[in-house]
């Protein structure tokens, strides 16, 4: 270790990308993958924090001594559920690497990893800059929601797959469940009118209609439809969840009274049914202005590498919004495009997660000047 020039290492970040792709870490199931960011960081002489969030996980969280930390680099290390069990590791073709997670948001992880690691081996005492791995995004956010509990960050920059362009405003976001009871009769004696199925398939009609029409930015998606199994009968109830994500400065307040009338304005429609609708998650989107120290530092970073410097929304909810509402002032910015993220093939830019990495290197180096 000395006080040379931080450089990013290809081959540790292609060795350390395919080892976090490899590792099956869904929800709920983010131990194993924890464990061994644990060693690697201790490995490379860093200390770790383990961050209890229950019983079985923790968030993992690399502190400065002795010095007032400005921003953290933030990722979370679960994925969704593998969509098999045989084909979820990775694969490289060419510069792309498959496999799950790879995206979202892998990719963005390593890349902070190595950053980190660069950093420390040319300023074994970095200053201004922690790094945190969180748990339970893709779910409910508990890892997010117990780091700013013990831990605050004046800002955060989050490695979500952005395609490496800035987003310093985050979409606002509404979970919806909707439940709808009747009585289970049978099925020669249905009436659309009493059941429930059918009452709720129109109340998502109004729901998204109301939406197409007052808010038309709105993105909204019939996630799970399910009604209990009636066999030859009506069956007595029928759930369906929905999210919605809004633009940023979104009118919040209003959109949820407005969805919350719904069903009394159209109450003929299901009556002698049960109806319940509720938010199960509040997420408030914001929008950061252009300037203070991170977003300065962040500009000439890009003016050096020849980037465009042209800020958007992220358009999914995600670990910054519970930060913002902690009073973290967070950038997302990482490696690989949303619509990669979540599908069978996903896949991230080999070349991208190393330029990722190198942005955050100079970024933590603007920063420590």
């Amino acid at each position: 270790m000395g006080n040379s020039t931080p450089a990013i290492q290809p081959q540790r970040v292609r060795q350390l990308l395919r080892r976090l792709i490899d590792i099956y870490s869904p929800s709920g199931k983010e131990r194993e993958i924890l464990d061994f960011l644990a060693g690697y960081l201790k490995k490379h002489g860093l200390r770790p924090i383990r961050q209890p969030v229950d019983d079985h996980r923790y968030n993992l969280v690399v502190v400065p001594p002795d010095t007032d930390v400005q921003l953290a680099l933030l990722g979370h290390v679960d994925t969704i559920g593998a969509y098999d069990l045989d084909h979820y590791e990775c694969v490289e073709k060419g510069d792309l690497f498959y496999g799950l997670g790879a995206c979202d948001m892998k990719g963005g992880c390593a890349a902070m990893v190595e950053a980190y690691l660069a950093m420390y081996e040319s300023h074994p005492s970095p200053r201004g800059v922690a790094l945190a791995f969180v748990i339970g995004e893709e779910e409910e956010g508990d890892g997010a929601s117990e780091l700013v509990k013990d831990f605050h960050f004046p800002w955060a920059l989050i490695g979500e797959p952005t395609d490496l362009r800035p987003c310093l405003s985050n979409y606002s976001y509404l979970e919806m469940h909707i439940c709808v009871c009747g009585e289970r009769i049978h099925a020669s004696l249905a009436n659309k009118r009493k059941n429930p199925i059918e009452s709720i398939l129109r109340l998502i009609l109004e729901i998204t209609g109301y939406l197409e029409q007052e808010q038309t930015e709105a993105v909204y998606n019939i996630r799970d439809l399910f009604s209990s199994q009636a066999g030859f009968a009506v069956p007595d109830r029928c759930e369906a969840w929905l999210d919605i994500h809004l633009p940023p400065t979104a009118p919040m307040g209003d959109i949820i009274l407005g969805l919350e009338d719904i069903p009394a304005m159209s109450g003929e429609e299901h009556s002698g049914l049960d109806v319940t609708m509720r938010f199960v998650t509040i997420d408030a989107g914001y929008e950061l202005p252009e300037k203070g120290p991170v977003v300065e530092a962040l500009k000439a970073v890009y003016a050096r590498h020849s980037l465009a410097w042209a800020p958007q929304a992220f358009r999914s909810h995600s670990d910054a919004n519970q930060l913002w509402e902690a009073g973290i002032l967070p950038i997302l910015l990482g490696p690989g495009q949303l619509e990669k993220a979540h599908v069978p093939e996903e896949s991230v830019s080999f070349e991208q997660v190393c330029r990722a990495a190198a942005l955050y290197l100079d970024l933590m180096l603007y920063l420590r000047a």
